[in-house]
């Protein structure tokens, strides 16, 4: 079985082989290689297809998909947690009959490789002076998780083998991370009782308001691993004052441009996650799922 016509409406970071696979599960496989402007122009480019292909950098919204009565197969080459969280509208697309899916779990290596890079330059004070004074190791360490799922527990785990001790915030305690011996808290307390603190949550995810701020304190540090901002901005610029440091790698995750140049933030504004073995996996999930919805 297979789609009469595959529309990839923006860059999907597929690499050569997997593009060259979707003409197994086609007859027609059209490849954009610009990001679209507009609904119209997105609604132009589907035209008939009746599979569609996007990355995070567009929105698939309805007033695109009604135009396109054709479509019933919408394929994320990006992060899917939830519907809300989504760059497409899932719940229109449901309505019509229309199968999204997304992949997950793809970049997360790199993530882990890039606030351990971060933090080791701060602590030994390579290129700047040490965060304490002198050199230091992560040994001893008080790191708080804010978010346990995937990446947040690939960094616990990161942390732990370098001899940090780690709390965590998440919905519900995870078995696994108590076997590991983890700490289950509030988040208030787990901000309060580290020294560093990874945000690792879902896209539009805001768990940090001026309450969690007050909690947090003074001389900390934040890493926000997430697409977008964990926080509110007014308590969050605040916070940067008063002697603290955030790491982000986008300006995504950091809430725009305008304050990469603080002095109190570290944005180099490279997707971390974004590495040739991501693109790999990347790919075969992609694959993966455009195979299973056919068969």
């Amino acid at each position: 079985m297979k789609f009469r016509k595959i529309v990839a409406i923006e860059p999907v970071s597929l690499i050569p082989s997997a593009e060259k696979k979707l003409n197994d599960y086609a007859e027609e496989v059209i490849m954009f290689n610009d990001i679209p402007s507009s609904d119209e122009e997105i609604a132009g480019r589907i035209a008939d297809a009746d599979a569609v292909l996007l990355s995070y950098t567009s929105r698939l919204e309805r007033p695109a998909l009604e135009k396109c009565q054709n479509v019933r197969y919408i394929g994320m080459c990006c992060s899917l947690y939830s519907p809300e969280s989504a760059n497409v509208d899932i719940r229109y697309a449901e309505s019509r009959g229309i199968t999204v899916t997304g992949i997950r779990d793809y970049g997360d290596e790199g993530v882990v490789e890039y606030v351990i890079s971060e933090l080791v330059r701060l602590m030994h004070g390579f290129g700047q002076e040490p965060w304490e004074g002198m050199p230091r190791e992560i040994t001893g360490l008080k790191a708080g998780i804010v978010g346990l799922g995937k990446s947040g527990g690939m960094i616990a785990d990161a942390m732990k083998f370098f001899g940090a001790e780690i709390s965590y915030f998440a919905r519900s305690e995870k078995e696994w991370a108590k076997e590991k011996g983890y700490a289950f808290k509030p988040l208030k307390e787990v901000l309060a009782e580290s020294d560093v603190v990874f945000c690792c949550l879902n896209k539009n995810t805001v768990l940090l308001h001026e309450d969690e701020f007050k909690a947090l304190g003074d001389r900390k540090i934040l890493f926000n691993t997430g697409l977008s901002p964990a926080w509110d901005e007014k308590p969050f610029l605040e916070w940067l004052e008063r002697g603290n440091l955030c790491y982000c790698d986008t300006a995504g995750a950091l809430g725009g441009t305008e304050l990469m140049k603080h002095p109190a933030v570290r944005c180099m504004n490279v997707s971390t996650g974004r590495t040739k073995q991501a693109f790999d996996r990347l790919s075969e999930k992609v694959l993966a799922n455009i195979h299973n919805h056919l068969n």
